[in-house]
């Protein structure tokens, strides 16, 4: 009996030596900065009881986790664009300081990188389901929790539609941040910014290269494009950067090139998610205020045409917030005309000064 207990106890010890060092095993390096990265979610559950199958999220992080995991900022992309796009944003001259940061910028639904009506297999083009920002923010918090095992953001911010998702951010999980920094975001839209989506979305659906999207070959749809870009910055910049004698070109440039490289079942996912987007899911907004917990700077454009500044200058105005306003003439993107501006205003709130 003694003999057969030291062989059980020396094997025991051969396998606890063999777990602990399995366990030991050192951790798989962080990416590079900047590198694209993709976490599987599974299905994803939708507001609309619907789900996305093989639900993936795209991502690139910049910067380091400090030891306490107490520094980390995570930033979604805006309407039409990409984590790659956001790249200039990461340095220690712009909006997040990769040195201070660990800085998580996730493509969102519909971006053709993330699970997009474009790239999906099971359920592809029309038959990907619709989705809204709030599902953006849901899948952004799995990302956080379950891909990084992160249980709380120093901060959260975004630009035009990242900074929708901002908003939303700080409704739905107001214990879960810190700070919160939505630039020329809304939480909820007006009727002229509807006007412009809805009008966007009627210019695609007449477009007969749509085909209700099913084409073949992805369709520049310049009539989306021209109102689009009569959006973006206000017809003073338009007419300086467009003299007359230029137009002919540029206008026939909108029905050659349009919304290329962009997908139009994408464009249209996240279109109407914009217009569906309301942080008080159509109740009284003072609700959803006061449920704000995060230190929040709201940046707005007061020349914005593409989305209004006055419900985010109306939330900021509810809560107490500091509000930072860009007033050039390029409008809906006064971020970037006014990087230099701008970048140490966020810096400095980030800092918690």
């Amino acid at each position: 009996m003694r003999k057969h207990a030291f062989q059980f106890l020396a094997l025991f010890i051969s396998f606890a030596a063999f777990t602990t060092g399995r366990a030991q095993q050192p951790a798989q390096p962080p990416a590079p900065d900047g590198q694209q990265q993709f976490a599987d979610l599974g299905a994803c559950n939708l507001e609309n009881g619907q789900q996305i199958a093989g639900c993936r999220l795209g991502y690139r992080t910049w910067g380091k986790l400090s030891a306490d995991r107490s520094n980390a900022v995570l930033f979604p992309t805006y309407f039409s664009g990409t984590s790659s796009s956001l790249a200039g944003f990461m340095n220690a001259d712009s909006l997040v300081d990769p040195s201070k940061y660990f800085a998580i910028v996730v493509d969102v639904f519909g971006d053709g990188v993330s699970s997009s009506p474009s790239n999906s297999i099971a359920q592809p083009g029309p038959l990907f389901p619709a989705f809204t920002i709030r599902d953006m923010v849901s899948a952004e918090y799995r990302l956080a929790t379950e891909t990084l095992g992160l249980k709380h953001l120093h901060a959260v911010m975004g630009v035009s539609m990242g900074g929708m998702q901002t908003f939303e951010w700080m409704v739905d999980y107001p214990t879960f941040i810190d700070v919160a920094i939505p630039i020329v975001g809304s939480p909820r839209l007006t009727g002229y910014d509807l006007l412009l989506w809805h009008a966007e979305e009627d210019a695609m659906r007449s477009d007969s290269a749509w085909q209700n999207g099913h084409y073949a070959r992805r369709p520049p749809l310049g009539a989306v494009e021209a109102l689009h870009d009569m959006h973006l910055t206000t017809p003073a910049y338009y007419a300086r950067m467009h003299p007359p004698e230029k137009f002919a070109a540029d206008y026939a440039a909108y029905y050659a090139k349009g919304i290329l490289p962009f997908d139009a079942n994408d464009w249209l996912s996240q279109l109407e998610a914009m217009i569906h987007h309301d942080v008080a899911r159509a109740g009284a907004m003072d609700a959803a205020e006061s449920r704000v917990k995060a230190r929040v700077l709201v940046v707005v454009a007061a020349q914005d045409h593409m989305v209004n500044p006055l419900p985010a200058e109306d939330f900021a105005k509810a809560i107490g917030a500091k509000v930072f306003v860009l007033d050039s003439e390029c409008g809906h993107i006064s971020n970037g005309c006014e990087a230099a501006k701008l970048s140490p205003v966020v810096r400095a709130f980030l800092d918690g000064q």
